[in-house]
């Protein structure tokens, strides 16, 4: 069910059901959460969603920059943030002053932080994603960087953890290796994902690091499905007759096959909704307690739907995710019309949709 709001679209936040996430991913790993806020909580609200998870005492958050890390900070957020995105050495002086913690991959960067003085730091190490931090079969190359108090915990990440191919278990024997090579073991390991944290204690650790779980989306197949976080909504604004044969939207993309009525809501490509959701019949909104289908390309700020011989209204509510009269348009569902994941769509959601808690 929709909230009251004069708006003309919107993004919904359910925090008890993120709340609810976390707790269960919490209580199958058996530890303790880091839980991911980057990319503005996955596009939910970083302050919003950080701010609602400290209910479940988490050990504190994981950001992509620094930037990310600073808006927690003056969020009033006081846990410790953890900054995936390797750090530089020219901004060593940003982490100290936001308090932030840095994710370190070579023994130079290590040595010129630990110079600093005895502020944490973590290692990553690549078994497989080959993208950034030391590789798993190289540790050896950081030599006494690492023999210090400072290494508070090393983390890998899996290419693979919601496949059962088996490709998670041979990074974690490649991570184990790697840290049994450091002279000194850290005193918090982390490795598992929202897809590995769900299979269950093997790869829980000290720490699990959830992200789309939390925020309503699928993890894995063979896994507990959360409960749905994020509805997107926005109303119509116009309401026009079309006759058989005329053309809506840029490039005469659809062409009415009948007399029809198509609907115009005010939410487009600059909104998060993509522009191929609408190309060939794939894309629905909820309207009236019924499915309408989006015609023609999505516009940057307007999206047009068929709703044929319903009595559609100006002001009337469409639902592009979420649930609306007992029937719901999930996440995954509205996300693949276009070919994208999960991630991409809430990540997409635009600055101007406000986020409303109910």
């Amino acid at each position: 069910m929709s909230v009251s709001t004069s708006g003309e679209a919107w993004v919904e936040v359910d925090v008890d059901a993120l709340v609810d996430n976390a707790r269960t991913i919490a209580k199958i790993a058996g530890t303790r959460l880091l839980p991911v806020v980057k990319a503005n909580a996955y596009g939910v609200g970083a302050a919003l969603v950080s701010k609602a998870l400290e209910q479940v005492d988490p050990w504190g958050y994981g950001v992509a920059t620094i930037e990310e890390g600073a808006e927690l900070r003056a969020a009033g957020i006081t846990r410790p943030i953890l900054v995936f995105m390797p750090a530089r050495a020219q901004r060593f002086d940003e982490y100290d002053r936001h308090q932030l913690t840095p994710a370190l991959g070579d023994g130079g960067s290590i040595l010129e932080w630990t110079t600093r003085g005895d502020r944490a730091f973590h290692v990553e190490i690549d078994t497989g994603m080959g993208r950034a931090g030391v590789r798993w079969d190289e540790v050896e190359e950081l030599g006494e960087a690492v023999d210090t108090p400072a290494l508070e915990g090393c983390y890998t990440h899996f290419h693979s953890a919601e496949r059962s191919d088996g490709s998670a278990e041979r990074q974690l024997e490649r991570f184990l290796a790697a840290v049994d090579r450091l002279p000194r073991r850290p005193a918090m390991l982390h490795v598992a994902n929202s897809a590995a944290a769900l299979r269950g204690k093997q790869f829980a650790f000290d720490l699990v690091r959830p992200g789309i779980f939390l925020y309503g989306g699928v993890a894995a197949a063979g896994v507990p499905a959360p409960q749905p976080v994020v509805s997107v909504r926005a109303r119509v604004v116009s309401v026009r007759r079309i006759g058989a044969g005329e053309s809506v939207s840029y490039d005469a993309s659809w062409v009415a096959p009948r007399d029809t009525v198509v609907a115009t809501l005010r939410i487009g490509y600059a909104d998060g909704v993509r522009r191929e959701v609408g190309v060939e019949g794939k894309g629905h909104v909820l309207l009236r307690g019924k499915r309408c289908p989006i015609v023609g390309v999505v516009q940057m700020d307007m999206t047009l739907v068929e709703t044929g011989h319903l009595e559609v209204q100006v002001g009337d509510v469409a639902t592009f995710v979420g649930e609306e009269a007992k029937q719901r348009i999930t996440l995954e569902e509205f996300a693949g019309w276009s070919g994208a994941v999960p991630h991409e769509f809430l990540t997409g959601l635009g600055a101007r949709l406000p986020r409303i808690v109910v």
